[in-house]
């Protein structure tokens, strides 16, 4: 019987450091497991987030992280992670007749290589008017540009009521356009800049327009 006793216990040891070392071993696949989901997570959050539901990329641009829808893309080779010079976006906003959708492109832009469109009110165009004034959308007048000036077939409208006054050039309509085409120029959050190009009929929303756009774009971080 003692023997007997003898032969079991070395037995009983070896099942008990299988069980101790396979315990481990669970463990540590346990660890592996958990590292490579982590990592996988940091480099998904790297090359696509999500946004309320849509998948965005991170563009730098004025060193600020801009995180953009992809459908807000206007061309699709801008449509990858890393800096840019400039982002151009577009967006189908409810400015045309009875809140008809009208496209509004944005070209975003470094602070350096753009002057707000309230600044160049008083700096340029104020020198370049006609006598003539024109009448169009309540609350904004309307200028011609002397064509000497390299201004030709071009207009300003503007609130003359504001100390920060909603500016925008328009030109006339072109052969294959309907409508003429219209610019502002505004800064944004430190760094950034936004050129935005709309129909002239979207001025009849002026009083909207910052507020939409801005709205949109402090979505992604450029406020």
């Amino acid at each position: 019987m003692a023997g007997e006793a003898q032969v079991h216990r070395p037995h009983h040891h070896s099942i008990g450091f299988n069980l101790g070392a396979i315990a481990v071993l669970l463990a540590l696949l346990g660890i592996g497991v958990a590292y490579l989901i982590d990592a996988a997570g940091r480099t998904a959050r790297t090359q696509a987030h999500r946004l309320d539901t849509e998948t965005t990329l991170t563009r730098t641009l004025g060193g600020r992280d801009l995180e953009i829808p992809l459908s807000w893309f206007r061309y699709e080779e801008q449509r990858i992670e890393g800096f840019a010079k400039q982002i151009d976006l577009r967006f189908e906003l409810p400015f045309g007749v009875d809140a008809h959708s009208e496209p509004v492109d944005v070209t975003l832009l470094p602070r350096s290589r753009a002057r707000p469109s309230a600044a160049l009110l008083d700096g340029v165009y104020l020198h370049q008017f006609l006598p003539e004034q024109l009448s169009g959308p309540p609350g904004l007048v309307g200028k011609p540009l002397r064509a000497d000036g390299g201004y030709a077939d071009e207009v300003v409208w503007y609130d003359p009521l504001s100390s920060e006054p909603f500016v925008a050039k328009c030109s006339k309509p072109i052969a294959s356009a309907a409508v003429g085409q219209c610019l502002r120029t505004v800064y944004l959050g430190p760094g950034v800049a936004a050129v935005y190009a709309f129909p002239e009929p979207a001025l009849q929303h002026w009083r909207d327009f910052d507020a939409e756009l801005t709205a949109r774009l402090g979505q992604i971080g450029a406020l």
